[in-house]
């Protein structure tokens, strides 16, 4: 049974019987009264109660017919939406923690006041982890740090951070000439501002003596106010923390200074909900 059988069905009901319905579907009536013995055939049942040449709405009949109509009235619904290119919808967005919590709220409230007909769904996590589930099918588009897989994906920029190295009050100071820090406090693998402070190490020769992984930034920076260790994260991030002062921020140099963040999109799968966020950024940028 598919949705053509349930069109000549619902004609013939709503018609006056196969003359009509043939006359309307611009068949011929031979192919009409075919296609609803094969339906019934098909059904097991009687759809109509035939005297001479008359049809009349079998009990059968009747309740396929208010799912009949039901379902060709849903599947015009759906012709409409995916030719509407008003957003819709649910947008399944993914974004890095520090993303989400200090860059997305002014945007996505902006979203949510121009398209109401739109349910947000937010999942955080790393760009490996986000870049994954957007060719998975599970999201449609995802704020991430570049590098990205320029194959794979589409992108427009988003924000620009400036990553920066926190470390408690009392730390002595970190400068070209004097010991690394022992300790880093971090996101898990996959995280880029692990990745810049790794490489950061690297370039001196250097390896941490510990790394504690911590799941969000604020708790990484109530260790590092508690002289665990040193972090490295974007400064608007810092901003947001009531206990900043107690901080020592230490600037990289200025080729490692910008980590920019992006929207990204499989290639080929743009929609409108997602050019309607690339737009809200770029009119913020």
């Amino acid at each position: 049974m598919d949705l053509s059988d349930l069109r000549i069905f619902a004609a013939v009901v709503h018609h006056g019987g196969v003359t009509r319905a043939a006359e309307r579907l611009h068949r011929v009536q031979s192919n009409i009264s075919a296609r609803v013995c094969q339906l019934e055939e098909e059904l097991g049942v009687q759809l109509f109660l035939r005297k001479g040449k008359r049809l009349h709405l079998a009990p059968a009949g009747k309740v396929l017919l208010d799912y009949a109509d039901r379902m060709l009235a849903l599947a015009e619904e759906a012709k409409a939406a995916v030719r509407d290119p008003r957003p819709r919808g649910i947008f399944r967005l993914g974004a890095m923690e520090s993303t989400a919590a200090v860059r997305l709220p002014g945007p996505l409230a902006e979203y949510s006041r121009r398209h109401p007909d739109v349910v947000l769904e937010l999942r955080t996590g790393n760009p490996v982890e986000l870049a994954r589930a957007i060719l998975a099918g599970e999201l449609d588009a995802a704020l991430v740090a570049e590098p990205i897989a320029h194959a794979l994906f589409e992108k427009v920029p988003a924000f620009e951070e400036e990553p920066v190295i926190v470390a408690c009050a009392a730390h002595p100071p970190i400068t070209a000439d004097a010991p690394v820090p022992k300790t880093i406090i971090v996101f898990e693998h996959g995280c880029p501002h692990r990745q810049r402070l790794e490489a950061w190490y690297e370039e001196r020769g250097e390896m941490p003596e510990r790394i504690v992984e911590l799941g969000s930034y604020h708790a990484m920076l109530g260790c590092v106010v508690a002289g665990m260790g040193v972090a490295l994260l974007p400064r608007s991030v810092l901003e947001t923390f009531p206990g900043r002062r107690r901080l020592r921020v230490y600037h990289l140099p200025h080729r490692e200074k910008l980590i920019l963040t992006v929207l990204i999109w499989r290639k080929g799968a743009s929609s409108p909900n997602t050019k309607a966020l690339a737009d809200i950024l770029a009119r913020g940028r």
